[in-house]
């Protein structure tokens, strides 16, 4: 009996040791526990001009940065996912600090058109190129408002969208102000207005009704961003208060009295250079109908309507179409006059109007921008930190800081080297999300 119960005992202790001794199961590697990005090995551009930080870490969490600067100086926590940015260059979402969403629809713009899933679409359209953020200066009916009350959403893979209502466009200083109310009572970002006679074809909005849009604006906490093209309207907005100027001064050169008027208030000017090119540009081939970024995310159909020759005929004998194409060059040498005496500017396209093509002329914009003489960080400043600044978003977007939206882009180039080369978007994250991925 006792020697039963040894072999018995004996067996089960040599099974033990075998079990004890033989290899573990293959287990996979623990998930990212610590909830943190890491954006590790690029060279990282902040948006606010200061130097490009070589071999960078950018640490992500509940969609804010958390931390940024050189690899000896941040520390990846343990759990971290890691993001293997080597050789790649990292930057903040872009701010078009100018557009408009929601009512075009190929080759045609109508009121129709202004739905939640057209300006759904248009949004996420925006952020596959790496907007993430859009100023909709006019014409935002209840779909755009909506969402942007959703800009909040952890979980948003579109661009945010800031509104301004529809554009003021009354005659009389009393009708002003009344619009100017319904408008404030929706809680808009912005109150727009247009000071402008379209080459002489329109009648321009009056300084007494302006000064009135301007006065009430105020009075109800809004700012105002006005449509110009002269530069004696502009100076006569600025006497009276306007808060940003909304296009280039197209006229003439910028003055000194100009200039004073602007720094004095730190009024900032978005000189979307490509809503001129787009005026002109379809009369012959452009050349980035070549570009696979351009052609990415575009309708075919619509870049053969625009190849159309009746199409381009008529472009080449339109007056307006020629005009801009001429203005162009005062409006650059006005965006590098300003932004050499200390002008902060806004990168704006004017884009969303048919064939001003959303997402691909905010890159056009930092092309043009360095056409006019801007060094390739000043047009990146101009499309992230300054844009925000300029339209009042500063402490949330714009910037790769500590407590920033974490509005990410990763390029396969460096576009300091070449600013082109923003158009090598690899990667785009709002709020830490990757665009695209489910």
């Amino acid at each position: 009996m006792n020697t039963e119960r040894t072999r018995i005992t004996l067996i089960a202790g040599l099974t033990w040791i075998a079990v004890a001794c033989a290899s573990p199961a293959p287990q996979a590697p623990p998930a990212p526990s610590s909830g943190v990005k890491a954006f590790v090995g690029a060279t990282i551009l902040d948006g606010t001009g200061a130097a490009p930080i070589a071999n960078g870490v950018l640490l992500v969490k509940d969609g804010k940065i958390e931390a940024v600067g050189p690899a000896s100086q941040v520390t990846v926590p343990d759990g971290a996912e890691r993001i293997d940015a080597s050789g790649r260059t990292v930057m903040p979402g872009i701010v078009n600090a100018h557009g408009h969403v929601g009512s075009t629809m190929g080759l045609k713009s109508a009121p129709e058109f202004y739905t939640e899933e057209n300006v759904a679409r248009q949004l996420g359209l925006y952020a596959r190129y790496g907007i993430t953020t859009v100023v909709s200066l006019g014409d935002d009916g209840d779909a755009g408002f909506r969402m942007r009350d959703g800009n909040g959403a952890s979980d948003l893979t579109r661009a945010r969208i800031y509104v301004a209502g529809p554009v003021i466009i009354a005659t009389d200083p009393e009708a002003a102000r009344t619009a100017v109310d319904v408008n404030a009572d929706r809680n808009p970002d912005f109150i727009k207005i247009r000071v402008d006679d379209n080459l002489g074809t329109a009648e321009k909005m009056k300084p007494a009704v302006y000064r009135a849009v301007i006065e009430q604006a105020h009075a109800r906490g809004l700012r105002v961003a006005a449509h110009v093209y002269y530069l004696a309207d502009a100076r006569a907005l600025l006497e009276v208060g306007v808060d940003y100027l909304a296009h280039s001064i197209r006229d003439r050169d910028v003055d000194a009295a100009l200039i004073e008027l602007m720094k004095a208030r730190n009024i900032c000017l978005s000189p979307t250079l490509t809503r001129e090119v787009s005026t002109f540009v379809y009369e012959s081939r452009p050349a980035f109908f070549d570009d696979p970024f351009f052609l990415r995310d575009v309708d075919p159909a619509v870049i053969a309507a625009l190849e159309d020759p009746v199409r381009q005929a008529a472009v080449r004998q339109n007056r307006a179409a020629q005009t801009y194409k001429k203005q162009l060059e005062v409006a650059r040498r006005n965006a590098k006059a300003l932004r050499d005496a200390g002008v902060r500017l806004a990168s704006g396209t004017d884009s969303g109007p048919p064939a001003r093509f959303q997402g691909y002329f905010e890159h056009l914009e930092l092309e043009e921008l360095v056409n006019a003489g801007l060094t390739p960080m000043q047009a990146i400043v101009a499309a992230t930190g300054d844009a925000a600044t300029c339209v009042g978003l500063a402490d949330r977007v714009g910037t790769l800081q500590p407590g920033r939206a974490a509005d990410v882009l990763v390029l396969g180039r460096n576009p300091l080297e070449d600013i082109r080369n923003t158009r090598t978007v690899e990667a785009v994250y709002v709020n830490g999300h990757r665009v695209g991925e489910k």
